[in-house]
């Protein structure tokens, strides 16, 4: 049985589970995961979900404010042995409806364009390409995305 927690950055598992994302973006970012690390500070992130399956955590995501009506989707993760059940999409499912609930009308995200799997993720639940934002307007390696929530 799946669970979704509402919670912030200090919740433990939740720290565990992005140790676990930082591993992974190290390896597939390579010499340009310095530069994305900075962007991914996670005491700013009031608004976290982390999803359990069986009392064992599974999954997160987070959002920040990216403006007056809009949310940034920030530190999206599932233990890869639970990657095809669902999780990440349940996860951004209730990431969407929390900030619906607070009065935002849009998400963006960024994700890098060797994240194959983010990609087709993002364009599962009906995120579309949008043109870089700062800081990620000139990278070439960045994709970023917008849905609409309204």
């Amino acid at each position: 049985m799946l669970k979704l927690i509402r919670t912030n950055f200090d919740n433990k598992d939740f720290i565990n589970l992005v140790k676990k994302l930082d591993d992974y973006l190290t390896f597939v970012d390579g010499d340009e995961h310095d530069f994305y690390n900075q962007y991914n500070n996670i005491d700013v992130l009031n608004n976290v979900i982390v999803a359990y399956s069986n009392s064992i955590p599974v999954g997160c995501g987070a959002f920040k404010a990216f403006n007056t009506n809009t949310v940034e989707i920030k530190r999206m993760y599932t233990n890869s042995e639970n990657r095809g059940e669902g999780i990440a999409s349940k996860i951004l499912k209730e990431l969407e409806i929390w900030s619906n609930e607070l009065g935002y009308n849009y998400c963006v995200l960024e994700t890098g364009i060797r994240q194959v799997e983010a990609v087709q993720f993002y364009k599962k639940n009906n995120y579309t390409i949008i043109p870089n934002f700062e800081p990620y307007k000139n990278v070439e390696n960045s994709l970023c995305f917008k849905k609409d929530l309204i």
